[in-house]
């Protein structure tokens, strides 16, 4: 199968500039580049669409070249946006690159025979002058055309307008594609539909300047059956670096895809072939509560993410929430699990002296008295630690303590409650 047919059946094709695309990716290996705004020190989930479908270009045999928008990142593309972004320093966008470049090597292979390599637009641009500019760049750009663009329609009619900083967004993206052509021999940019605009303008870019034939493609937004933007938990967006979002998180916010979407995701954001995802989902369809595709999904998103390793941290993690050993988890771990569920503070001094479990019970609000704490413990309802307790006069202490800074009280099986000691 050919890397067009292969991004095409997993959804990853939405636009093209060329018909003929298919047919040039099949007959040639070609060197594709794909840009990435360095807005901070790691992607998000979001940005996985253009980075696995890189990953395919390479495991075809084509050359990929992952861009740092260094220059265009302390501009700000006006695409998709109703104001203009906060402008970044030289030292936040190089250190958010580095950051960057660490999360894409979970997905591409930076070494060996088909390397993939990083490149940074503010490596050509910074050293030319405006006058170098405007004479060998801008000249090829009428404003009637830059005018025609929707990003800039879009703008221009709004309150806030659109700076001339923004306005010029578009001939730096532009001249990439010429820089690449011209260093790298890269003939295909690959983008989301809110780059349309910016890709076409790089094409005749490339074929006013140097007669070149240069293509296009892009890939859909992806939104959630609900018609949500994909890539966000509770509001917030899920990190690709794990200091941001745990392995368990991340793993959470797999498994919770809904029925409608795990196809889709699957085939987005795994390697699993085709024909094994659909018979996964159709044996999932018959016995749907027993979460077989997300399951799949959530493993091997993290896999890939996260490695190994964090895979077996998320399933232990995971485990945890369903009475599972808390042992082997770390302070992080602990505290990333129990994020969400409600908490209390009990002071150091007061731990040392000893708290009777039925006492703390009714004070943090899992019993709603202390008679009814201690029938709950007697009838064998009330865990500390994951680890049941079967005496009402139990003290707590020190002794008791999680990493001597938490106590993590479980009610039935999913009633938790996070008691914290400072």
């Amino acid at each position: 199968m050919s890397v067009y047919n292969e991004l095409k059946d997993r959804g990853f094709i939405s636009n093209v500039t060329d018909p003929e695309i298919g047919k040039y990716l099949e007959e040639n290996k070609v060197v594709v580049y794909c840009g990435f705004d360095p807005t901070a020190d790691s992607l998000h989930i979001g940005n996985l669409v253009p980075l696995m479908g890189l990953a395919h270009f390479q495991r075809h045999g084509h050359r990929v070249l992952p861009l740092i928008g260094g220059a265009t990142g302390m501009i700000g593309d006006p695409s998709g946006r109703s104001e203009e972004r906060n402008l970044q320093t030289i030292s936040q966008v190089m250190h958010n690159a580095e950051a960057i470049k660490t999360q894409m090597e979970a997905i591409l292979n930076f070494k060996g025979e088909n390397s993939a390599f990083m490149v940074n637009n503010y490596d050509w641009t910074h050293g030319m002058s405006i006058i170098d500019w405007l004479r060998d760049i801008g000249k090829h750009f009428t404003i009637n055309y830059m005018l025609a663009k929707d990003s800039v329609k879009s703008r221009i009619s709004s309150e806030n307008g659109i700076s001339y900083t923004e306005f010029s967004y578009m001939t730096l993206q532009s001249y990439d594609f010429l820089y690449l052509f011209r260093n790298y021999g890269c003939t295909l940019q690959f983008g989301g539909n809110d780059q349309w605009g910016n890709i076409t303008a790089g094409l005749e870019l490339v074929r006013r300047a140097d007669n070149g034939r240069v293509y296009g493609m892009t890939f859909p937004l992806i939104t959630t059956s609900t018609g949500e933007k994909f890539g966000k938990s509770a509001g917030n967006a899920v990190w690709l670096d794990a200091e941001k979002t745990s392995p368990y998180q991340y793993y959470q916010y797999w498994i919770n895809t809904t029925d409608e979407d795990v196809e889709k995701m699957l085939k987005l954001f795994t390697f699993i072939d085709v024909p094994e995802i659909v018979k996964i989902c159709e044996e999932h369809k018959a016995e749907p509560h027993l979460r077989k595709a997300q399951t799949l999904l959530a493993r091997e998103a993290t896999r890939i993410m996260h490695s190994e390793e964090g895979l077996k941290s998320a399933e232990a993690a995971s485990a945890a929430l369903f009475g599972g050993d808390l042992k082997g988890l770390s302070e992080k771990e602990l505290r990333s699990i129990f994020n969400d569920v409600p908490s209390s503070t009990v002071e150091k001094n007061e731990m040392k002296e000893g708290v009777n479990i039925a006492d703390l019970l009714a004070r943090t609000g899992m019993q709603p008295s202390k008679g009814k704490a201690r029938s709950l413990i007697q009838q064998g309802g009330c865990y500390i630690n994951n680890e049941k307790v079967t005496d009402p006069e139990m003290i707590l202490n020190s002794s008791s303590l999680m990493h001597k800074s938490m106590l993590i009280i479980r009610c039935g099986k999913k009633n938790y409650h996070l008691v914290n000691v400072r």
